[in-house]
């Protein structure tokens, strides 16, 4: 099992407070909560980051968000479950999240500002480079999500 490498909210709580107060920008952007659960779900799968998935789908699950759509999150393409407006959001997060391969495509911004005001993508751009800044602290850091009665195999 892997044992977490050091807890950066002890190690730099200053630098960590800058990013809670990021995280609570993202939270009052006015974006829909669904839709940046969508994002941070779908970032954090792309990225593999474990902690992040468990807390983003537990968060989302309590806001209201089915099962169903989160476990066909990874095929949303395939999917009929997710509106227009939360296709060219998954579509910017993958673009994003996989920069250096997707150099933002044309086509994926032309979807987002289909679906999104000049400020809204500002806002949304935020939202995804926040959970992917997230992400690499806890891949970076090691960070374990918990694990209650289900233990993980020794």
């Amino acid at each position: 099992m892997t044992e977490p490498r050091l807890n950066p909210f002890t190690a730099a709580p200053a630098t960590m407070k800058a990013m809670l107060d990021l995280e609570n920008q993202v939270k009052a952007s006015g974006l829909e909560m669904s839709l940046i659960h969508l994002v941070k779900v779908r970032a954090s799968q792309i990225n593999g980051c474990a902690f992040c998935i468990h807390m983003h789908t537990r968060e989302a699950r309590a806001d209201g968000e089915t099962e169903e759509r989160l476990y066909l999150l990874d095929a949303w393409r395939e999917s009929p479950l997710y509106s227009d407006r939360e296709r060219a959001a998954l579509a910017w997060t993958e673009a994003l999240t996989l920069v250096a391969q997707t150099r933002a495509p044309d086509e994926d911004y032309a979807l987002l500002k289909a679906h999104f005001s000049d400020e809204e993508q500002v806002k949304l751009t935020l939202a995804i480079s926040a959970i992917n800044a997230w992400n690499r602290f806890a891949i970076g850091f090691r960070s374990i999500h918990p694990v209650g009665a289900h233990r993980a195999a020794a």
